[in-house]
């Protein structure tokens, strides 16, 4: 007799079913650009039902919202694990901006999380999903360089914004082809002037 295939619990078939929706959005948005998918693409691509799409997700600008928090915590992931308090402040900040470079390099992110979620979701609601995740990883280096003494007197959480637009735009270049060393580079004497200020 053959061996039967466990039964997936409803928890897990749900999990699949979201798990393929975002694919495939991913794969159009990527692909297309936000505007130009429709939700009955994503369905087709996901291989699942108009309903199943509705059961998971609010709408479309909401099934946005799960990818682009997808990326983004990928993103800080990846920066999470490069970084480490044992670092100096420059090791830090240029471990986590390499990480960051890398994390932005793969193929689609910079496009969703730089291109297509701010024009879908706003700037103000792309800063609070980026002050909960890499954003979030920034202010806490400033913050742990203040404890260390370093920026005494500068104001953290502008310096964090002003830092993150700088990196958000290396990333986008370094995507699109530039030469990611001289980026590197730039941001290393950028950092280095930063943290020169005690």
């Amino acid at each position: 007799m053959q061996d039967e295939k466990p039964r997936r619990s409803q928890a897990e078939r749900r999990a699949e079913t979201r798990k393929a929706l975002l694919e495939a959005a991913r794969a159009l948005i990527v692909e297309k650009g936000y505007a130009e998918t429709g939700t009955p693409e994503i369905v087709k691509r996901a291989n699942v039902t108009r309903g199943a799409l509705y059961h998971h997700f609010e709408d479309k600008p909401d099934l946005m919202r799960a990818l682009v928090q997808q990326e983004a915590a990928a993103v800080a992931a990846e920066i999470a694990a490069e970084t480490n308090t044992s670092q100096s402040p420059l090791e830090a900040f240029m471990a986590g901006a390499s990480a960051y470079f890398s994390a932005l390099s793969v193929p689609g992110r910079a496009k969703i999380l730089l291109l297509e979620g701010p024009t879908v979701l706003g700037l103000e609601e792309m800063a609070e999903i980026d002050r909960t995740t890499g954003g979030a990883t920034l202010l806490e280096g400033l913050q742990h360089s203040a404890a260390h003494g370093y920026l005494q007197d500068v104001p953290l959480e502008p310096l964090a914004e002003l830092l993150s637009a700088a990196f958000d735009r290396a990333a986008l270049e370094i995507a699109n082809g530039a030469d990611r060393s001289a980026y590197e580079t730039a941001t290393k004497t950028l950092l280095a002037g930063v943290l020169a200020t005690k």
